[in-house]
């Protein structure tokens, strides 16, 4: 195939046709029948609002004698396509002793079973919390009364916490993985456009529908999926891992199991460090959601409040450094989405962000954050990261006495004062707000970063640091707060045969990367045993 890169079409025109045309024009063709062409990559450049552009790269599939042709433009954006390919592991051949367990049904145990039940080897995946219809409902209640299902909620059941999140695909790792993530997704009904999107998402709406494709998927190639199956302990001899119990009662013999816990499995953190199983503090970050008008938004970034189709809802990154020497960013950014309550333990306040395919909501929203490490941690224990992130999400809790979100203006929050009434912006989480002033459940250091960095900011982008925005806490589960040492082979030191794997473990950061940490574990396993 022809690569043709850095193709720029302005944002207004219709897309399609003229990039149809553009490709014509570059390689000197006069249509492009009998020939085919993907779009590789797509992207958006919006530094001058007067003129915004598409910028394709695609794949010109079906012309006879490409080097020649490729010599004649004699054009730098003009090549040969390199083209990589996933290579399915090769199966190794020692004997399995039982099937292998996969634990966690988010992207990274739902990816690994996959891979492994294509392959032959019949993994049974255990879910704690419930399937994705099971759990929508549970979530939904939960936002509409404030009764929250601790087991199944916006972090535990199928999909993981991603599911209720705006089903972000972008990345900053280089692995070929992601391209097998990327088809698998689109494969099991995702929008072909992750293909090549430059930011790809799924949304929650279809994210849901695409992970009961895969597990769907699972059961006919051979592998079996449990829900309300918490994994409570491992049964070991001898420094390997021998099986896994469930529910506290019942036990699974495993040679084999794949640990892909989210990172709030905050029990299961404990009873693997009673069983003493090889973890460590980790670094992660906690702050407060920022929401913004989404015309407003789109008005900053593209210079107008309705978007060319080709541009979407306008969408945004922002980091800064604080005079305390905090990094200060924005995370999980959902364009035209809402914040919604990821609480998963009573008396608990916790939030997160979502947006569905379409990105059509009166809102923008981010996490604002600032990182915190092991030594601002309580004490030197192994799960003083888990006990940190509960002394703010109870104290957030205790200021509105329920599962309401404490919120504050911006404008009142840079003033040190307390908010009265909402402007312009209206919240979008449930099951409700309330005025508080938040610098009571933020750490001293959190709040002096943010009121540092909301200026800043809104000098990069008009109207962040607008004093109707709204600020809702807490944000605490940005990633997981241990990580679960596992070593060259992937397995933890502590039990042969156990496999750390994902986002719970601390090795990933997000759907992306989660999900190619599984696919790596599950290729590990199958290199070195035969399919049962």
């Amino acid at each position: 195939m022809i690569r043709i890169s850095n193709i720029k079409i302005a944002a207004q025109k219709e897309q399609k046709k003229v990039l149809e045309q553009e490709i014509c024009r570059l390689l000197r063709l006069k249509s492009l029948q009998q020939l085919e062409y993907h779009i590789v990559k797509k992207s958006v450049d919006a530094r001058k609002k007067e003129s915004i552009f598409c910028i394709y790269t695609v794949d010109v599939a079906g012309i006879k004698e490409e080097a020649k042709l490729v010599a004649k433009c004699r054009k730098d954006n003009i090549a040969i396509a390199k083209q990589e390919q996933y290579a399915e592991p090769v199966h190794g051949d020692a004997v399995l002793s039982g099937r292998p367990v996969v634990i966690g049904a988010g992207p990274a145990g739902l990816f690994a079973a996959l891979l492994l039940a294509e392959h032959g080897y019949q993994p049974l995946l255990l879910e704690r919390g419930q399937d994705v219809d099971t759990r929508t409902a549970d979530v939904e209640r939960f936002w509409q009364t404030g009764v929250l299902n601790v087991q199944s909620n916006v972090q535990f059941g199928e999909g993981g916490a991603g599911t209720f999140s705006d089903g972000k695909l972008n990345s900053v790792i280089k692995d070929i993985r992601c391209r097998k993530v990327l088809e698998t997704f689109v494969r099991f009904g995702a929008p072909e456009e992750i293909l090549y999107q430059a930011k790809p998402h799924i949304g929650t709406d279809r994210l849901k529908q695409v992970v009961k494709a895969m597990r769907q998927a699972i059961l006919a190639a051979g592998g079996d999926v449990r829900f309300g199956a918490q994994v409570t302990a491992l049964t070991m001899q001898d420094g390997r891992l021998t099986g896994v119990e469930v529910n506290g009662t019942e036990r699974i013999p495993a040679g084999a199991a794949i640990l892909a816990i989210g990172h709030s499995a905050r029990d299961t953190f404990a009873s693997l460090h009673q069983q003493q199983i090889a973890m460590e503090p980790k670094a992660f970050a906690i702050g407060v959601r920022v929401e913004h008008q989404q015309k407003m938004m789109n008005m900053a970034q593209y210079g107008m409040e309705t978007p060319y189709e080709s541009l979407g809802a306008a969408d945004y990154k922002l980091t800064y450094q604080a005079e305390n020497g905090r990094a200060v960013y924005s995370f999980c950014m959902c364009p035209g989405g809402k914040v919604v309550a990821a609480a998963s333990e009573d008396g608990m306040v916790a939030v997160n962000g979502m947006s569905y395919l379409a990105r059509d909501g009166e809102n923008a929203n981010s996490a604002l954050v600032v990182n915190v490490t092991p030594d601002d941690f309580p004490g030197n224990d192994v799960l003083a990261g888990v006990a940190f992130q509960r002394q703010w999400e109870r104290l957030a809790y205790e200021l509105t006495g329920s599962y309401q979100a404490p919120v504050q203006l911006v404008g009142d929050f840079l003033a040190d004062r307390s908010s009265t009434a909402f402007g312009s912006v209206m919240p979008s989480y449930r099951p409700g707000t309330k005025f508080c002033e938040l610098k009571y459940c933020l750490p001293d250091f959190v709040t002096e970063a943010l009121r540092e960095a909301l200026p800043a900011f809104g000098r990069k982008i008009k109207g962040f640091d607008h004093a109707d925005a709204i600020l809702s806490g807490v944000e605490t589960r940005t990633s997981s707060p241990v990580r679960i040492v596992r070593d060259d082979r992937y397995q933890s030191p502590s039990a042969a045969g156990l496999y750390p794997c994902g986002e719970g473990a601390g090795y990933a950061g997000g759907i992306m990367s989660a999900a190619v940490d599984g696919l790596r574990i599950a290729e590990q396993i199958i290199t070195v045993y035969k399919p049962l």
